[in-house]
């Protein structure tokens, strides 16, 4: 049942909530005084009613006692009877002498002997509450007293009933006044709860409108005066002018001297005493309803911008996701999970797979089982460590081999954490097929150079010297001669086998890979070009080391990448000058290659672009710049490193001898190559 209760009071309106709150306020505390104050004037009315008892009980003992002792018994009843009649609530009066005996009464039907049993003491100044057949009464003794000598008693009767109906008359008046009272009480609340309920009506419906969407709700009174009307302002640059739905102090960056700088609420300190905040500050429910009128309009500001920023990152993405769906590379993003959550056009293609079938998938779902185990601790490694990865990888397809350039870097987000995988895949097939392309026109050029200046220095002697050769062969017949000038003839043949080795290097062969001696590599490099810097006065050192362990490469690109280094290495010394190659073997089992000139060096603006394709600081007609480019690819193909150092340090000119006056500071370049791997077993 109480449970009940408390449900329908939860369901009551507010209103009349505050109606019964209040009534039942004012009923019980009205109740409540009109008891307090009736049972107050109910005890002083017979305080009252046993004073005037004892006031004419004692001032009718006063006048006996002159009868009493002339024992005057005529004046004795006049006496009696006088009060009697005179005070109409009086039932009666009696005087007794000391024994008790009755003297005069006023009873008509005889005298009641039982009120000589009662109340006998008469010092006791109380009244005795009797029950008679007349109703209640007051009875009271006061003795008569002459001196010391007690001459007899008085007893009088004072009814109760004329009291009781003074009592209840007052309670009837308390009643009355405590109902109107309360009658008004709830006059006023009904009053109050409407004016109060009416004002947060106002507040519910305008939430209900903005639940609805409906921002431009005003809850707030209109202002009688706005602040530039009290200030008389004319500063229609500040925030609050002309904002007839917030109130100043509300408004940030106001231009008011008194508030200038500062933002709501800590401005509403310094708005206090403005004469604007007296005339427009309201009470708690309007101060609510000013606050709502803020709420609304803060809300559709914010609103109206998340909405703009939406439209902005809505195109953006559109924009992001257009130019990721467009570009030909291969874009993914995978979170922590290592699941999609973004797949590019290009890689959705390449798999013959739509966007909707890798989004929210793993590499489990989409590679085969080996694949998945590389990506998969490759990914992990990633996400673990923060380092990116780059790798090319190269494979077959029905369309020939193809290559690819994978970059995988952790995403971060805003608290520095890894939150996911970026990954990025570039064909560059194509690039592989134009480097082979540069690395052999490089050759060419280099190649087509030293040929020129072979054929030159080489062919046409070589060939007068075999054709002389052959013809004195034919016409000496001295057995020693013609074995001397075979000699000459083998020699110049071997002249030719060199010569047709130059022209057969450079011609384009299939990339091959086999162990292969790096010092033998050298001195074939060493021997072809030899010669042509000794007509320029550079002269090639070599110290090459004894105990350098064999690699796995492709000679013929190695070979390509010595001589250009040796080129770069004449061009730069021009004239008179040396070359040091030493080869050793370095920390953790890589090959050191060094090249050494006393050449002018290389700029440091310049270092750091020589391996750049293209790059060059020579004449048209003396360099392309892609020699030191197609170098940077052949050792980075075999898993090694090229690097340049300008000037040379002394660790690599200590043995260089240069001719007086023509040695610089010089250049080394420094690669290095891992060993071939031995198997012990």
């Amino acid at each position: 049942m109480s449970r009940y209760l408390c449900k329908r009071l939860r369901n009551l309106r507010f209103s009349t909530k505050i109606t019964l709150g209040v009534t039942l306020m004012l009923v019980c505390s009205g109740l409540g005084i009109g008891l307090f104050l009736s049972a107050m004037s109910s005890k002083a009315l017979l305080d009252e009613g046993k004073k005037r008892g004892m006031a004419l009980t004692t001032g009718l003992a006063f006048r006996l006692m002159e009868p009493l002792l002339a024992m005057d018994f005529l004046q004795m009843k006049n006496l009696i009877d006088n009060n009697h009649d005179q005070y109409g609530d009086v039932l009666y009066i009696f005087l007794t002498d000391t024994s008790g005996n009755v003297l005069s009464h006023t009873f008509s039907g005889g005298f009641p002997t039982d009120l000589l049993k009662v109340n006998l003491d008469s010092r006791d100044l109380q009244p005795l509450f009797l029950s008679t057949e007349q109703g209640a009464v007051y009875d009271f003794n006061v003795s008569i007293i002459l001196g010391e000598e007690k001459l007899g008693s008085v007893r009088l009767g004072l009814s109760r009933s004329q009291m009781d109906a003074q009592i209840r008359q007052q309670w009837l008046i308390s009643l009355i006044c405590t109902l109107g009272v309360v009658s008004l009480g709830i006059v006023l609340a009904l009053w109050y709860a409407r004016t109060v309920t009416l004002r947060l009506n106002r507040l519910r419906e305008s939430a209900e409108e903005i639940v609805k969407g409906n921002l431009n709700v005003r809850v707030s009174t209109p202002l009688r005066k706005n602040c530039w009307d009290i200030m008389q302002c004319q500063m229609t640059a500040c925030p609050a002018y002309g904002d007839i739905r917030r109130r100043c102090w509300h408004v940030i960056g106001t231009l008011c001297l008194h508030c200038q700088g500062k933002a709501s609420p800590l401005k509403s300190e310094s708005c206090r005493h403005c004469p604007v905040f007296r005339d427009n500050f309201g009470d708690e429910i309007q101060e609510l309803a000013v606050a709502f009128d803020v709420m609304a309009v803060t809300i559709k500001r914010h609103i109206e911008a998340l909405t703009e920023r939406e439209t902005i990152i809505t195109r953006q993405q559109g924009l992001l996701k257009t130019i990721m769906n467009v570009t030909p590379d291969f874009i993914t993003l995978q979170d922590k999970d290592l699941t999609y959550r973004f797949a590019s056009r290009a890689f959705c293609d390449y798999f013959s797979l739509n966007e909707d079938e890798v989004v929210g998938k793993t590499d489990a779902d989409i590679f085969s089982g080996r694949q998945v185990d590389l990506n998969f601790h490759e990914d992990e490694q990633i996400l673990l460590t923060g380092r990116p990865l780059a790798k090319e990888i190269t494979f077959h397809r029905l369309d020939g081999q193809q290559w690819l350039h994978i970059v995988k870097v952790p995403v971060y987000d805003q608290d520095g954490s890894i939150m996911g995988l970026l990954l990025t895949a570039r064909d560059i097939s194509m690039l592989k097929k134009i480097q082979e392309q540069l690395i052999q026109a490089q050759k060419m050029e280099d190649l087509g150079r030293l040929a020129g200046g072979v054929a030159h220095e080489i062919n046409t002697p070589l060939g007068i010297i075999l054709g002389y050769t052959q013809l004195l062969m034919d016409d000496t017949t001295d057995q020693e001669i013609v074995e001397n000038l075979r000699v000459v003839e083998k020699q110049a043949k071997i002249c030719q086998k060199i010569v047709a080795d130059l022209l057969g290097f450079s011609r384009h062969s299939q990339s091959v890979r086999e162990s292969m001696d790096v010092n033998e590599s050298l001195r074939e490099v060493v021997q072809l070009v030899e010669h042509t810097f000794s007509r320029e006065g550079i002269t090639i050192i070599q110290q090459l080391g004894e105990a350098v362990p064999p690699l796995v490469g492709d000679k013929e690109r190695l070979r390509q990448v010595w001589l250009n280094l040796f080129n770069n290495g004449m061009d730069a010394i021009g004239q008179n000058g040396s070359i040091v190659v030493r080869s050793r073997q370095g920390a953790g089992g890589k090959i050191e290659v060094s090249v050494t000139d006393t050449g002018q060096g290389i700029s440091a603006e310049h270092l750091n672009k020589i391996f750049d394709p293209f790059f060059t600081t020579k004449p048209v007609d003396k360099g392309t710049g892609l020699g030191l480019s197609v170098s940077f690819g052949i050792i980075k193909e075999h898993g090694g490193a090229i690097s340049a150092q300008s000037p040379a340090s002394m660790e690599y000119l200590a043995d260089i001898v240069s001719p007086p006056g023509r040695s610089g500071p010089g250049t080394v370049f420094i690669v290095k190559l891992p060993a071939e791997k031995r198997h012990i077993g």
